[in-house]
């Protein structure tokens, strides 16, 4: 909190500004803008410039004898400096005017007496019985003309300095305000009745600033009325929201009344996180809206991958979060394998559409849902799991061989992106999950594959060819051969309806034929000691 004393003002010269007084209806004395300030500070900050030849004696002479009573009969005009205004409540008119010609001297022969930077002038000095002068930690300074009974009515931090003070003349200074020109804004705010519709006008950073100010001030009303606005006002953007939300907190922590503005961010009743996400999980998976389901899947996996680097801290919620993916992906199965049992009758192909239809959908929808949690669960590196899931589906992979390709093929993309996984190294399943998954389910890939290029639009055969590719190169030599013979029988059937591994076909050649790691070669190497 800034000091608040007793004046004993340097004798340097300052240069202040008098800026023009508006009353309101209300009695409000308008505070400035802060273009006033930033202009005031522009105009009047340089220092080490050199200064103007000074005016001659006879017209100093003259200004320094204008009366007193001359000053007070217009607020606006020009004073020469702080201390002459201060000094007069100390004797009469005269001794004043002889000590300031006398101080001027003084301060013409010390050139280390700097001047203020800045001062500039509010209120209204005829009818206030007391002066406020506020000093920024830039060298602004401000003073205020201001009413003792206005200040201590509203402000606990006045009222217990100004009572316990007989001054000889009512003037108190604040050093290092951080705020100079909010200071000024929140005791002008004391002034006025309606203080609802003046901030209604303000934005949050400025309500925040004044807010911060009341609260070292003790200004209960203003402090009432900031977190008011600050619950009713939307804040734009994460930035604001954390400003707001740390300082009402620390307000929360000084006994102030916050709740209703932290209620935003901070439910009163916790329901549990797990619950939370198993609803919205079931409201996305059930939705039978293509676009509406298509746009928060999106958002649902971007906020969970966000939410990453927080599970990450703690195992409990992380391991809470993982078990209702999966429950849900078990949900999608146990779906999906009566729809492929139908799918699979003989007589499918000559069903009527408007029965045809509904099933081929369900299962598009259905195997894109699985699909969706596993993108969520290789993002949480928590796919192994899925991926031993997905190789007992012995059932299910039987089935789809009987099945028409349009029904097919969005099965065979759960296996590609288990595929695309392994190769990125976002899951690692055992060798005998490896091994399964590729015997399991590359043909049923393969079969599918003209129809993945062409009728699948988030389809990357390139990406597919490598995580297949790579995955087929993680396994024992004699599965690496046993594996890429076999697609090379299909390649040479299908061409670019088969998937192309001439890469992994190259590596395992490489591996069997020309650098091998065993005791004897097949080709390029001396057998029995003979080149």
């Amino acid at each position: 909190m800034a000091e608040i004393r007793l004046p004993r003002l340097e004798q340097g010269q300052a240069k202040i500004k008098s800026v023009p007084i508006a009353v309101t209806p209300e009695g409000f004395w308008c505070c400035p803008s802060p273009t006033v300030f930033q202009k005031t500070v522009r105009t009047q900050n340089p220092l080490n410039k050199p200064k103007p030849s000074p005016p001659n004696q006879t017209a100093s002479s003259q200004k320094k004898h204008t009366s007193v009573n001359e000053r007070k009969a217009s607020c606006v005009a020009p004073r020469a400096n702080v201390v002459c205004d201060v000094q007069t409540t100390h004797g009469s008119d005269a001794p004043a005017a002889n000590a300031s010609m006398a101080n001027e001297k003084a301060i013409r022969s010390r050139p280390e007496n700097a001047p203020r930077k800045v001062t500039i002038e509010f209120g209204e000095p005829g009818t206030s019985d007391l002066k406020v002068i506020l000093l920024g930690r830039q060298g602004v300074a401000v003073k205020l003309s201001v009413h003792k009974s206005v200040l201590v009515e509203h402000s606990s931090f006045f009222a217990s300095r100004i009572s316990g003070q007989q001054l000889v003349f009512p003037c108190l200074e604040i050093d290092n305000c951080e705020d100079a020109e909010i200071y000024v804004e929140t005791i002008g705010l004391m002034y006025c009745r309606d203080l609802k519709q003046r901030l209604i006008t303000q934005s949050v950073s400025r309500v925040l600033r004044i807010l911060k100010v009341s609260e070292q001030l003790g200004y209960a009303t203003c402090i009432r009325f900031c977190l008011e606005y600050l619950e009713a006002v939307p804040w734009v953007g994460q930035e604001e929201e954390d400003k707001v939300v740390s300082l009402v907190s620390r307000l929360e922590g000084e006994g102030i009344g916050v709740k209703p503005v932290l209620k935003r961010v901070s439910p009163e009743i916790l329901t549990p996180p797990n619950d939370t996400l198993s609803h919205i999980l079931e409201l996305v998976l059930k939705s039978r809206e293509d676009k509406g389901r298509r746009e928060m899947k999106s958002v649902v996996l971007k906020l969970l991958k966000e939410n990453n680097s927080l599970a990450s801290s703690s195992s409990g919620p992380s391991d809470l979060c993982n078990k209702t993916l999966y429950s849900s992906c078990r949900n999608s199965l146990d779906s999906l394998l009566p729809l492929f049992k139908q799918a699979a009758e003989p007589d499918f192909p000559d069903w009527a559409v408007d029965k045809r239809e509904p099933v081929v959908r369900s299962i598009a929808l259905e195997a894109d849902n699985m699909l969706w949690l596993l993108d969520i669960l290789a993002d949480r590196q928590a796919a192994d799991e899925f991926a031993i899931m997905w190789v007992n589906q012995q059932e299910l992979a039987s089935l789809h061989t009987r099945l028409p390709t349009v029904c097919g093929h969005h099965v065979s993309m759960i296996s590609a992106r288990l595929f695309v996984g392994i190769g990125r190294g976002e899951l690692l399943p055992s060798k005998e999950t490896r091994h399964l998954l590729l015997k399991r389910w590359l043909q049923p890939l393969i079969d599918d594959y003209s129809w993945l290029q062409h009728g699948c639009r988030s389809f990357d055969r390139k990406v597919v060819e490598e995580g297949v590719g790579r995955t087929i190169l993680t396994l024992p030599l004699e599965d690496q051969q046993s594996i890429l013979l076999c697609w090379l029988g299909s390649f040479l059937k299908g061409g670019d309806s088969c998937p192309n591994l001439q890469r992994a076909f190259e590596v395992w050649w490489r591996r069997t034929f020309i650098r091998p790691y065993g005791e004897s070669g097949i080709l390029g190497q001396p057998e029995n000691g003979k080149d």
